[in-house]
């Protein structure tokens, strides 16, 4: 049973400092992620932002077009009352004109608010790309740092994997299963403990239990936190050979 309790010791001591070479990259990579949603996100606004403006830049043009279209009907009926002769054609042309400086009233008005709207439009846009530099400068920032971590702790990592996979290969499935079990369900990855001063964590433990561990030849589960509790010595064994 020593040696099954040394392998749990041995495969938490690698996973304790595989969590430290993680916790030294801290939260960049989740950063890294949120800054890159952001950034396709202020893309995407950019995009139909500068489709707007298009869309807006071609109703304006085709709107200018039917106002030119229109005085110059206007224009050509007026030219054909002169020579009307009778007042029924005189109040038909009169209609026409009507009709048409109506068209231009209503060009005119949306002319004046695809103008607001463009304005708009187009300061949203200034904001957006300053916001786009910005966190763009920030995202390769962050690349940086992450990548300088990574070059500095990868060597230890894939070490340290190595060893975790050989640590795996020595030890009964069933353990190996209870212990990815109970360290996937505990907040900090501990899931193998020393005893220290005749506590777990922190927690005092009964003195029986104390003895229980004291006697190393057989697995201790702390009642407080569902930890394995191992006396000291093993983890001062892991930490001498370098596992």
């Amino acid at each position: 049973m020593r040696d099954i309790i040394q392998q749990l010791v041995n495969l938490q001591y690698i996973d304790s400092k595989l969590d430290e070479l993680k916790r030294m990259r801290g939260d960049l990579p989740e950063d890294i992620a949120d800054h890159e949603t952001d950034i396709a996100r202020i893309e995407s606004r950019i995009k139909k932002n500068t489709a707007q403006l298009k869309d807006f830049k071609l109703e304006h043009g085709k709107l200018e077009l039917e106002k030119d279209d229109a005085h110059a009907l206007i224009e050509k009926y007026e030219t054909q009352q002169s020579t009307v002769r009778n007042n029924r054609e005189y109040d038909a042309l009169t209609k026409e004109m009507e009709a048409q400086q109506q068209l231009i009233e209503n060009a005119t008005s949306r002319i004046a608010e695809i103008e607001i709207l463009s304005k708009e439009i187009e300061e949203e846009l200034e904001v957006s790309k300053a916001q786009l530099k910005e966190k763009e400068a920030e995202l390769e920032e962050m690349k940086k740092n992450l990548k300088d971590v990574i070059t500095r702790t990868q060597e230890e990592e894939k070490e340290l994997l190595e060893r975790r996979d050989e640590a795996e290969s020595t030890l009964n499935q069933r353990y190996l299963r209870s212990y990815n079990r109970l360290r996937k369900g505990l907040k900090n990855g501990v899931a193998v403990s020393p005893m220290v001063n005749g506590a777990c964590m922190g927690m005092m433990m009964p003195p029986q239990v104390q003895m229980e561990v004291r006697r190393k030849d057989k697995i201790v589960i702390d009642e407080n936190s569902g930890r394995i509790v191992v006396d000291p010595e093993f983890f001062e064994n892991a930490k001498k050979i370098g596992v």
